[in-house]
């Protein structure tokens, strides 16, 4: 279910419940359409092709990098959302948005993107040359949420990024018996995800200046566009205010700590 919440008052009570259980929350008008709509102008200066003409379109999937211009600020620090993060990570407790990125931008081809494999965001030891080895750890170490903002309509044929409902929960338990050193992806991988592989799926959709606040250990997995138009999307991460600190603390209660307990 989606909320349309506002600055003052927030995400209600049923929608952090909704969090904590499902692992997600979309926020719809989140930002505007004309924010998205400048922001698109902006990323098909650096793609291939035009707006306009399929022909030109020939990679499945081309990753952008950081964005920091004004349509890109506007929908970071949208007060609606910045209202969200006080309250599911806690005030103080997460850097603000300077920029978004990366922005894998997948295209109608029927090719195979090769990036559609189930995983997990991985927050540290990423100077291991094999991101299979990035690792993660049940305190979520780096990482506060992970976010989909998007910038383009997306259906269920437009490349919607699939979603294990609940599937922190399998992650969660899964990391904890390792403590700090935690877990890599490829140790993740091969236990199924903690399993999660039973769990129901549903796709990321929605109009543009939706966004999808995670858990950091939602199962995800990316899919192959079958739609008629590029599907824009950010997908970065909020890091906590301090990268050396727990986002699992002892004695803190947020709606991301309560959901990992």
């Amino acid at each position: 279910m989606p909320f349309v919440p506002d600055a003052a008052h927030g995400l209600r009570a049923h929608a952090i419940d909704q969090f904590i259980a499902r692992g997600f929350v979309r926020i719809d008008q989140a930002f505007s359409p004309e924010t998205a709509r400048a922001a698109r102008e902006i990323l098909w200066r650096d793609l291939p092709g035009t707006p306009d003409d399929p022909s030109g379109w020939r990679q499945p999937v081309v990753r952008l990098g950081h964005y920091a211009q004004p349509p890109f600020q506007e929908a970071a620090r949208s007060p609606v959302l910045e209202r969200a993060f006080d309250q599911l990570v806690g005030p103080g407790r997460w850097q603000r948005l300077g920029a978004l990125g990366t922005f894998p931008v997948r295209f109608p081809l029927p090719d195979d993107p090769g990036d559609t494999g189930w995983h997990i965001d991985v927050s540290f030891g990423t100077d291991a040359p094999d991101f299979l080895d990035w690792r993660a750890n049940v305190f979520s170490r780096g990482r506060a949420l992970l976010l989909l903002f998007l910038f383009s309509d997306v259906g269920i044929d437009d490349a919607p990024t699939r979603i294990r409902v609940g599937s922190h929960v399998d992650i969660a338990r899964a990391l904890a018996p390792a403590g700090d050193a935690g877990l890599t992806l490829r140790e993740l991988a091969a236990g199924n995800f903690g399993g999660s592989d039973g769990r129901p799926e549903v796709p990321a959709v929605g109009r543009a200046g939706s966004v999808y606040l995670c858990h950091p250990f939602l199962v995800h997995s990316a899919r192959a566009h079958r739609g008629s138009e590029p599907r824009f999307l950010a997908q970065p991460p909020l890091l906590p205010a301090d990268p050396a600190a727990r986002v699992l603390r002892a004695d803190g209660d947020t709606p991301i700590e309560r959901a990992i307990r």
